[in-house]
């Protein structure tokens, strides 16, 4: 697989700007900005880490345990009471997880192939 081009992994990309930028937008509180910021900057960050590295399965479960992350947050940091922000995160964090989901078959091929190189 050549880096660059795996769709799950540009998703998680927008996905994580979506999320990082998203305050500019919404109503949040000032934990709510930080939480969307930080998880939203990590996400874009595990999404060019994957199409960099297409054989990185770890950077895959990295968009998984993110968007876990990313939906319990309304809830953990208290603005599950701010419509926007919550439901973004909810929406955003089951999104990272399905792209998580679907980039490991694809990772774990390219692994063996790097492994086989060796």
């Amino acid at each position: 697989m050549k880096p660059w081009t795996r769709w799950q992994d540009w998703g998680a990309v927008v996905f994580g700007v979506y999320t990082l930028l998203s305050p500019l937008w919404l109503t949040t509180s000032t934990g709510a900005m930080w939480t969307m910021i930080v998880f939203g900057a990590l996400l874009a960050i595990a999404g060019a880490w994957s199409l960099a590295q297409p054989g990185s399965v770890i950077s895959e479960y990295s968009h998984v345990v993110l968007g876990v992350l990313l939906f319990l947050a309304p809830w953990v940091m208290g603005y599950a009471d701010m419509a926007g922000a919550a439901w973004t995160s909810w929406i955003v964090g089951v999104l990272a997880v399905i792209v998580g989901l679907a980039g490991v078959p694809a990772a774990n091929t390219a692994h063996r192939g790097l492994a086989g190189q060796h």
